[in-house]
């Protein structure tokens, strides 16, 4: 099956969400994409996959919000209204990897629309991104929960970090979701190590997505 698309979610804030998706973009070739960017406007996550990518296409953000915060109490700062409508997959001439702006349940706007909702309506497969530090089983676990109870397609996960094989045994058995890839914390995240790991995970990646 032709890949079309891929979004990369994670169990919340900070997990390594951008750099998995420079990785993956790099590996998979794949046009990349961020809706929503809240906060460090000069610094996003944009700005910083087009540095750490070679030849990857970094499509504008739908909404650039000032303030580091939840999109939809960002948004209210800023005096706009965010719509579903607003989340129409922009043409690209390559498949499209979407980052999203946190976790699944983070709301977009007022009236309730969270991103989960939007993986939804795209139909694209997801690739869940989780970190281990103390909570991070339950985070993980219900981010699989909520996807799964939206019949969303969970490609897989990816740990970030050393291996933990007590806590990511327990997340697999119970979910039943493939291990993609393990990316390795590094002192230096630059294009080199995003072109090494992206050159040793693309293998995987081709034979999920072919």
């Amino acid at each position: 099956m032709e890949l079309k698309g891929l979004v990369i979610t994670g169990i919340g804030t900070d997990v390594g969400k951008t750099v998995v998706s420079a990785i993956i973009a790099q590996a998979l070739e794949m046009d990349y994409w961020k809706p929503v960017q809240a906060g460090d406007l000069d610094n996003s996550d944009t700005k910083k996959v087009r540095k750490l990518t070679q030849g990857i296409d970094c499509l504008p953000e739908r909404y650039q919000l000032t303030t580091p915060a939840s999109p939809h109490y960002a948004a209210n700062l800023d005096k706009l209204t965010i719509s579903p409508n607003d989340f129409q997959l922009p043409s690209s001439d390559r498949p499209l990897l979407i980052e999203g702006a946190g976790g699944v349940m983070v709301p977009f706007n007022n009236q309730g629309l969270v991103f989960a909702d939007l993986i939804e309506h795209w139909k694209l497969p997801v690739i869940v991104v989780s970190r281990h530090y103390l909570g991070s089983i339950n985070h993980t676990l219900m981010t699989l929960e909520v996807l799964k109870s939206r019949k969303i397609n969970v490609a897989g996960i990816v740990f970030v970090g050393d291996e933990n094989s007590a806590t990511e045994s327990i997340i697999l058995l119970k979910t039943g979701v493939r291990c993609i890839a393990r990316i390795p914390m590094a002192d230096e995240v630059n294009q080199g190590f995003v072109e090494e790991q992206a050159q040793r995970i693309a293998p995987t990646l081709k034979v999920i997505f072919s």
